[in-house]
Formats: C-alpha cells, structure tokens, sequence
C-alpha cells in the first residue's frame, strides 16, 4: 500500500491533537526513536509525538488512517524482532508518557496499569503488598509493559508461571480507524465472543494500540532456594533439564550457560566468581514456595537428578547477596555476548528432552560453516539464545 508523507497541514493537526510541547520533528529529536535493540536497523521517523490520553491516541489514529499516514507504536525500545521500527517513516507513537499504576486490587489480586509503565517499577511495587507479577524479561529494568504484551513476554519464571498471555485479563485499546474497545473483562473466566485479549498478545502493535491494561496478580511465594550447578559438557546440562521435571519438580526458573558466556560476564561486569577448570556449562535452578521443608525434599530430588547426568558441583546461594550475584550473573550475559560477538541471535526453542540435540547440533553446524556460538537461555522452557561471536 502507497503510504503519504506528513504534510505541514497534518503536523498542524497532530499538535493540535498533543500539544506542540509533545511533537518531535528534528532529526536530532527523532534519532533516538529510530531504532530498538534490533541488530544495525535504523528508521528515522518523520514525526514523534508523546500523547498523554487515550483520545489523543484516538484522534491521531483517526487523522493518520484518513490522510493514509503510516503509524508506528513505541513501548521502551528494548525489542530484538524489529516490533518498534517505523519502516515506512510516518508518524511514531511513543507511549513512554502512559507511565501510571491506576490501582492494584489485593482483593482480587489485579491491577490496572497504562502501557508505559516499567516492567521493574510494577513488579516492585506489587511486591510491596506481598504479590507476585512472575512475568520477568532480561530487559524488565527498561522495557515496558505495553512491549511485553505487544511481544508475548516470558522470562526465566516461565517454566513454572507461564508467558505474559496467562496474565492479561483485559486491556482498553485503539484500533486503527479510531475506535477504543476495551478485549475482555477483569474476571477469570471471560467466553463471550472472540478472545481479542488474547489477539492482541504478540501482535507487536500490527492490530492497534493498548493504553490501558488489565493483569492478574498471584501471592508471593515466602520462600526460594537457588543453586549453580556446573557439567563439564554442554550435552550433560541439557540432559538434567527434562530429567529435573520427569523427577517430578517443577522449578520456579532453570537457565543454561556456557562457560564462555560465564568468562565474558566476568570479565564485562567485574563479578567475583570461581569459575573452576572443566566446568563447561552450567544451570541456574531455583525453585520457590512457601514451605522450606517442602523446597529442600525438591533440592534432594535435583540433586539425585544432576549427579545421575555427571554434575560436577552444585553451589547453593545461602544469602540475599549471592543469589543477586548468580542471577545478575545470567541477566548480565547478553549485554557481554553482545560486547564479544556479531549479536546475529537467533532465538531457538524444542521440547526440554531434545536440548541435548539442539545445543550438539548447534555446535557441529559452527565447525561446518566455520564459525563459533555461545548459547544460554531458558532451558526449564526448551529455549536457548544461539549468538554467533566474531
């Protein structure tokens, strides 16, 4: 489809709509919002705005589908897959200014929140009143929660918690010709008519814009153990993953790491760690609750597990601190990969028993085209990070 310029008319109406204050046209202005974390993609965009009301959005959605201009929404900028860049140029929305927490509801453990809300910020904050929001990506100090939704979020919790798609209940939204719906309703159970809740996950903005959402809470667990266990292969870790859930434990978060992505955070962020000769990969497990009895029987079981697929040592993390320092240790890794790579990432997934093929198979690819990876990832999930180094 032939898309339109931004005349100076439209301009005139788009500040009209947000206030001149609100409008960036300088390429010096607009320059940041010309890219997210997407490996060397650059789209500058003809005009930002910074709306503050849903109608605003609305109205801007309603003049841009009339005059044909293309729209680009914009969460934190944090995105791998290219969600927020404006390639055909047009007009970028940026929902950095939707940044209110409008209530958390303890009675019925929801809150309501606007799209730009910080990740981080929301978690803490219902934190604070003893609830858990286990949707946790690598970027949540950053990232937004409208781009969350917009990417079908899901983070280390996920093997036990689920994606972002288990804790939507209803979102207000814009659609393209101006219209503001809301999905859903704010009760568990929701069966009349199409299931756009659900339509709008994932959609990175191709089907409307979100301003308001609707998520359900659950309580937080009082309790957690955390362990580093080390393999002097890639092929052994990967095995103890599917063997840790056939033992019959489901744990709060299981992340693999090679030893070379390990060096790197050393290296990159100055983390004090032994890192011992012939540990090759490791993985980080942590299971929750709120019965320590209950937690440790589940230590008992791992462990059983990791020395049955040849774990070499196990680290448990008997402070506040350490357990900080391990999992920093793996939110760190790809800001050190990407410091030490090409950061072509391809993002991989298999059911959990075929990990030890896929992370083999990687390897053998690399040695037939000539080339080296790093892998890490959410193995509890099947998924590993593939980047390929310089």
């Amino acid at each position: 489809m032939p898309f339109n310029k931004i005349s100076e008319n439209i301009l005139v109406s788009i500040r009209e709509i947000v206030g001149f204050e609100n409008v960036l046209i300088l390429p010096e202005d607009t320059g940041p919002y010309s890219h997210d974390e997407t490996e060397d993609l650059h789209y500058l965009p003809e005009v930002v705005v910074k709306p503050t009301r849903t109608e605003q959005i609305a109205d801007l959605l309603r003049l841009c589908n009339e005059h044909l201009i293309p729209v680009t929404p914009r969460g934190g900028g944090t995105g791998l897959s290219g969600g927020a860049l404006p390639v055909y140029g047009g007009l970028l929305i940026s929902m950095e200014k939707f940044n209110k927490i409008i209530e958390i509801d303890e009675r019925n453990l929801q809150a309501t929140v606007e799209p730009g809300v910080i990740t981080q910020v929301f978690m803490d904050a219902v934190a604070e009143k003893g609830l858990l929001y286990p949707v946790d990506p690598s970027s949540k100090g950053t990232c937004l929660l409208g781009g969350n939704i917009a990417h079908g979020s899901g983070g280390p919790r996920v093997v036990k918690y689920g994606t972002i798609r288990e804790y939507v209940l209803n979102m207000e939204m814009v659609l393209p010709t101006g219209e503001i719906l809301w999905t859903g309703a704010n009760t568990l159970k929701y069966a009349s008519g199409y299931n756009l809740t659900q339509l709008m996950i994932g959609s990175e903005g191709t089907l409307g814009i979100v301003t308001k959402i609707v998520l359900k809470l659950i309580p937080r667990p009082t309790q957690d153990v955390l362990m580093l266990a080390s393999f002097s292969s890639n092929e052994q870790a990967c095995a103890a993953v599917s063997a840790i859930f056939r033992a019959g434990v489901i744990p709060s978060a299981l992340e693999f790491m090679e030893r070379r992505g390990v060096e790197w955070v050393i290296e990159f962020d100055h983390i004090l760690f032994d890192l011992k000769d012939g540990a090759e990969a490791f993985l980080l497990i942590e299971v929750d609750g709120n019965n320590m009895d209950v937690l440790f029987s589940e230590c008992e079981k791992i462990n059983t597990v990791l020395e049955a697929n040849g774990c070499m040592d196990v680290l448990f993390a008997d402070t506040s601190a350490q357990k900080e320092d391990l999992w920093r240790m793996r939110r760190v890794m790809p800001l050190s990969v990407k410091s030490n790579s090409v950061y072509k990432e391809e993002d991989t997934v298999v059911p959990r028993a075929e990990l030890p093929r896929l992370i083999h198979g990687i390897k053998e690819i690399g040695k037939k085209y000539g080339f080296e990876s790093v892998c890490y990832g959410h193995a509890g999930d099947g998924n590993l990070h593939v980047n390929i180094i310089k």
